[in-house]
């Protein structure tokens, strides 16, 4: 997902068995990205963006080493977040460096995540631009509710929740998405991705990008 400023919300995040992705971020985010190798991002077009990614189930040194290029890949880009496949990868694994709505910094990674279901009272709509790596230098408004919660497992295989507020709930939805083979302008109207898709073709990459065949 591709950087915006930081959305004004007051919800307070639920921290009881949930992940703790706030100790150590900056420590983790570049030892990540030192072990890790930059790759250039894939686009809207190439084949592995548009399907369902291939479940982990081996959580071994391939995928540690994965993870690392992924987070050396994301900072690249100037990205805050970043799904295997959109660096040509079929697995369901994502990569988040992202503020919430209080400035605080998450760092880490979910593999095999699921979207959960949120009570009605819980389904505020934040209609805020978002941007994706995938469709560079594209914007469009888009309703996502300003919090998400996200199932799956670490690096480890370890079961994990993570959750988020504002930006942060709009990263996650946005990465989890991803790896089912959508994109952000997949939910937009026809009128708006045609927009999108526009804005990308009138302007450069300020990253490297995989060009489609």
């Amino acid at each position: 997902m591709a950087q915006q400023p930081v959305f004004d919300h007051n919800e307070e995040r639920a921290a009881e068995g949930f992940v703790d992705d706030v100790t150590g971020a900056d420590e983790r985010e570049k030892a990540h990205r030192e072990r890790g190798t930059s790759r250039p991002i894939t686009v809207v077009g190439n084949p592995v963006l548009h399907k369902e990614c291939k479940d982990v189930t081996e959580f071994d040194d391939k995928l540690a080493q994965l993870i690392d290029d992924m987070f050396a890949s994301q900072r690249t880009a100037e990205g805050v977040g970043l799904a295997a496949n959109q660096i040509g990868v079929d697995l369901k694994v994502f990569v988040y460096d992202c503020l919430d709505d209080e400035g605080v910094r998450h760092v880490g990674a979910v593999c095999n995540p699921v979207l959960e279901d949120l009570p009605v009272e819980r389904r505020v709509l934040d209609d805020s631009n978002e941007g994706c790596l995938s469709v560079p230098g594209a914007y469009a408004e888009l309703a996502r509710p300003d919090y998400a919660v996200v199932s799956g497992q670490d690096a480890e295989g370890n079961p994990i929740k993570v959750a988020g507020t504002g930006y942060f709930a709009r990263c996650l939805q946005h990465e989890t998405d991803h790896l089912y083979g959508y994109l952000y302008i997949d939910r937009l109207s026809k009128r708006d991705r045609k927009d999108a898709l526009k804005q990308m073709a009138e302007r450069e990459p300020r990253y490297p990008v995989v060009a489609n065949d």
